[in-house]
């Protein structure tokens, strides 16, 4: 039987390429779970067990049996009772059951720029976190991404959507804030592949402004940028976000890409050029809205 390996959220959007990309190897893949998605092409490819954190017997016994667990778990913002604090906890538990069930290895998705001395709760708990995997007993490895494009991601297919259906496109501050995206299928390479803490980033970098002219570009879209102070581009976000009943964009967001946190100072270790993903997908990029709390928040079928 082919060994077998855990994957958190592989009906989400990271775990979804990293779970295919082990399948492809030929592995034997059960995901861990806050809901069902029968639509997902994954559906029944892969084992299903549920991603809870109150009963740490039955975390262990979905984690048993795995040689390594890929842990994409997190939470992008605040929401009712799901805090970045409550997520450092669950992180810390998830980790504990995986020694427990005598999990050789964990690979862990955190994100590029991770500081325990960041002012900004995402960034915070990102290391939080890794201190847990450190302190777990497991080996481990920790892949930090900085902006991931693909199919249906949220971020680069909403500012498309945005150009798509407005006259003019705002940008927080003068939009100099730099990225360097790198597509999700390099980042399911570097997780299955990686045997130490690495970023994972792509081979271009951007300013923020320079990426939303790239996408109006492909797309068709070319539209006018207008510059506003970030907080007046936050409350026009939030105004949006309650049209579109979702979270456009969040204070901590804001403040990384300002702060050009997604930005490696490693050599990229992505090989797909964004410009070209962009030239390749710009006919159907944005025609839909892909909504984070639909992903990530709303209910799916049960397990």
């Amino acid at each position: 039987m082919p060994e077998l390996v855990v994957v958190t959220g592989a009906f989400s959007y990271t775990g979804s390429f990293i779970a295919r990309r082990l399948l492809d190897d030929g592995v034997r893949v059960r995901t861990l779970t806050r809901r069902d998605d029968p639509a997902s092409p994954l559906h029944g490819k892969i084992e299903t067990a549920p991603l809870q954190f109150a009963d740490r017997a039955a975390l262990v016994e979905s984690l048993r049996g795995a040689r390594c667990l890929y842990n994409t778990y997190w939470v992008r913002f605040e929401r009712g009772g799901t805090t970045f604090d409550r997520a450092v906890r669950n992180s810390a538990f998830l980790f504990a059951a995986a020694a427990e069930a005598g999990v050789e290895r964990i690979v862990h998705v955190s994100v590029s720029s991770p500081s325990d001395d960041s002012p900004l709760p995402y960034f915070r708990g990102k290391a939080q976190v890794e201190r847990e995997l450190a302190a777990a007993g497991p080996a481990y490895a920790i892949v930090r991404p900085t902006l991931v494009f693909g199919p249906r991601d949220i971020l680069v297919n909403n500012i498309a959507w945005i150009l798509r259906r407005f006259p003019v496109f705002v940008v927080p501050g003068d939009g100099s804030g730099r990225v360097q995206p790198v597509s999700a299928e390099d980042v399911a390479e570097i997780a299955v592949t990686a045997t130490r803490t690495v970023d994972a980033a792509g081979p271009e970098e951007y300013s923020f402004a320079e990426l939303v002219r790239l996408v109006g570009a492909a797309i068709g879209c070319r539209r006018p940028l207008v510059h506003a102070p970030p907080r007046l581009a936050l409350a026009v976000g939030a105004i949006a976000g309650v049209a579109r009943r979702d979270v456009l964009l969040t204070r901590d967001e804001l403040a990384g890409l300002q702060a050009s946190l997604l930005v490696s100072h490693e050599p990229p270790r992505g090989r797909a050029s964004f410009r070209e993903w962009l030239e390749r997908n710009g006919a159907t990029l944005g025609r839909a809205y892909v909504s984070e709390l639909a992903r990530n928040f709303r209910p799916y079928a049960p397990l």
